[in-house]
């Protein structure tokens, strides 16, 4: 299993409407088949480190997180989503101990 984790906050420009189309983008992502489960909502950690919400995605095996990353419905979301958060951190961390597993999330070339 794969997550991908993503916390963030909202420039303040973003307006209600504007949050409300930004947050509508990862949840139509983690709808996609490639993802197991997912959550999204506020970012319960701590308010000091300027983050408001978050995005969390399992996904099962490598062949799922390239379908998911390579996926139209993910890249037109970071189109919408991306213009409107202000500050943003993303970990992503596997049960797997397969080397490769980091490659599509890191954009290095699989060995």
């Amino acid at each position: 299993m794969i997550l991908n984790v993503l916390r963030f906050s909202f420039k303040d420009g973003a307006g209600p409407e504007g949050r409300t189309r930004a947050m509508a983008a990862p949840r139509r992502t983690a709808a996609m088949e490639s993802v197991s489960f997912a959550v999204i909502g506020q970012d319960l950690g701590d308010p000091a480190q300027g983050f408001t919400r978050a995005y969390c995605v399992g996904i099962a095996d490598l062949p799922a997180l390239q379908r998911y990353l390579d996926d139209p419905v993910h890249r037109a979301g970071d189109l919408v989503f991306a213009p409107l958060v202000a500050r943003l951190a993303r970990v992503a961390l596997a049960d797997d101990a397969e080397p490769a597993l980091a490659c599509p999330l890191r954009g290095c070339a699989e060995r």
